[in-house]
């Protein structure tokens, strides 16, 4: 695992030599935030060795290196999912080389279907804690020269990134929700009565990703910072499909969008 990190930032480095300061994971129908980027170069994930590349409709798949908001940035334009039949320690690979390649922070975004009674389609909530129902990263041998054994996950998402959402979008007049993730496998959607259930144990919105990346961001020992556009509500009456998140969050990714600037411009 080691070897094919070092081999993926080699590949890298061999395109360009820009060090960001940050890193974004652009979610599903969120990748218009690519647009506002004074882009120094554009790689497709097909095009790094060891990368592993995105299959899912929404995913550009493209790691784009630039600056936003006066800031130096690495985005992934697309993720990697558990359900396009990768292992949790691959979805890890992408997190471990922007840490490599220099970034502090990372921002995550995804679309989220919201549990709590609350939310609305459209809402940006912030996540502050998660359940991980998707298997570990961190299961196998230890990456000693990213972190610890054990990382403590009491505060995975760092709460002076949320302090400063809040102060921003409070100037902004933009609504933040806060909420707990929980984090599936996928690729089906959940039941009623798992929604029933997960609403049951205090979670707020539910997805396909974000947890494994999140757990792999801090055991490299990276600030976190992250949100979910509420595309779908998950206990509702429609049926979800994924025209219907990407609609959701291509509508909503513009509030995403401007408060992500203007954190990086805090920054």
């Amino acid at each position: 695992m080691s070897n094919r990190i070092r081999n993926i930032v080699s590949s890298i480095r061999s395109k360009t030599d820009f060090r960001p300061e940050a890193g974004i994971i652009l979610g599903t129908g969120l990748g218009g935030l690519a647009t506002q980027i004074d882009v120094v170069c554009s790689i497709g994930y097909n095009e790094i060795d060891g990368f592993p590349v995105a299959t899912v409709k929404g995913h550009e798949g493209r790691l784009i290196f630039g600056m936003l908001g006066g800031r130096r940035v690495a985005v992934m334009q697309g993720r990697i999912h558990f359900y396009e039949g990768y292992t949790a320690r691959e979805i890890s690979l992408p997190i471990r080389a922007m840490t490599l390649l220099g970034i502090e922070t990372l921002f995550v975004s995804n679309a989220a279907g919201g549990l709590n009674p609350e939310y609305a389609v459209g809402n940006l909530m912030v996540i502050t804690d998660h359940i991980n129902l998707i298997p570990n990263p961190l299961i196998g041998k230890n990456l000693d020269e990213f972190g610890v054994r054990y990382p403590a996950m009491n505060e995975a998402y760092t709460s002076a990134l949320v302090a400063r959402a809040d102060a921003i979008a409070a100037r902004m007049g933009l609504d933040l929700q806060h909420g707990c993730y929980l984090g599936l496998t996928g690729p089906s959607y959940e039941t009623r009565a798992e929604c029933i259930f997960f609403r049951q144990v205090g979670v707020d919105a539910v997805g396909m990703s974000t947890t494994p990346e999140v757990i792999t961001a801090v055991h490299c020992g990276l600030q976190v910072f992250a949100v979910s556009v509420i595309t779908n509500l998950a206990l509702g009456d429609e049926i979800p499909t994924t025209e219907a998140v990407e609609k959701a969050g291509a509508e909503a990714e513009q509030k995403m969008t401007r408060l992500f600037i203007e954190m990086l411009r805090e920054s």
